[in-house]
């Protein structure tokens, strides 16, 4: 099996957006795919990419060669990654959470004050029938 590394088109009409995908080279552009690596939005200005260069190293280790296009932007993220190496370039639906223990809210002990709102006003003198 043949694979490549290409991009698939997402996104609404004039609004393109694409994922940069590990794909067998027999499939259709917005087919079947093993594996997003990245994104790449043409329509942001500045850093409108970003790739997991981990997998795509694995993925180019085992064969899969990336189109021209994609080929430029990982040259490109990889030059972000050198220049700014704290700041990570992996996608952001990749990023683990740290895990937090959550614990369960306890009842609040003393009670609610009412709320008075201003259209109704609070009764101060009794009220008598007359």
């Amino acid at each position: 099996m043949s694979v490549s590394i290409r991009l698939r088109r997402e996104g609404t009409k004039n609004r393109p957006f694409y994922r940069i995908v590990v794909a067998d080279k027999r499939s259709p552009r917005d087919g079947k795919f093993l594996e997003a690596v990245g994104n790449y939005d043409p329509r942001q200005v500045g850093q409108n990419s970003s790739v997991d260069l981990p997998r795509v190293d694995h993925w180019m280790r085992n064969g899969a060669k990336p189109s021209s296009t994609v080929a430029s932007i990982i040259v490109k993220a990889r030059k972000r990654a050198a220049t700014e190496p704290e700041i990570s370039v992996m996608p952001a639906e990749r990023a683990v959470a740290p895990a937090v223990p959550t614990t369960r809210a306890e009842p609040a002990t003393t009670p609610a004050e009412p709320v008075v709102t201003p259209a109704e006003p609070a009764i101060t003198e009794p009220v008598t029938a007359g």
